[in-house]
């Protein structure tokens, strides 16, 4: 199984930023941890983060054909960003959508998302334990 590992806007300064609310791992770290645990469960990951939309729709348009699913933190697009919602739904993959922090007990404009409607579930507020789950949901 291939599933494509999206990281959104300012998710590459984890480790920098508010570690109090995303915690010190660095994404490089955490990319780290998760290609060691697919190798145990038997998917191939490929993981990539862009802090501009246009570079992460084209890079989910390449997932159709490509992946078998994919795990998305679309950061700060989450919350507006109609046409990374209309990539994902193009595609027409499973999808999972992450969040380090629970974005619920977070600002309110953070307590809605734009993509989950195409999106097959969300999972939020366990740190970087969420992508793990994201990837058991869609291998299982």
């Amino acid at each position: 199984m291939k599933i494509y590992i999206i990281n959104g806007p300012n998710l590459d300064m984890l480790g920098l930023r508010e570690p109090e609310i995303y915690g010190s791992d660095t994404l490089e770290s955490i990319n780290a941890e998760l290609a060691d645990y697919c190798r145990t469960v038997g998917v191939q990951p490929t993981f990539y983060q862009a802090n501009s939309e246009g570079a992460i729709i084209d890079f989910i348009h390449s997932a159709r054909g490509s992946a078998d699913g994919i795990v998305i933190n679309a950061g700060a697009y989450t919350h507006y960003s109609i046409a990374i919602r209309d990539a994902l739904a193009s595609v027409e993959l499973p999808c999972v959508e992450v969040h380090l922090s629970n974005v619920h007990k977070r600002e309110e404009f953070r307590h809605h998302s734009v993509i989950s409607a195409v999106c097959t579930g969300v999972i939020c507020g366990f740190g970087k334990k969420v992508y793990r789950l994201a990837i058991d949901a869609l291998s299982l």
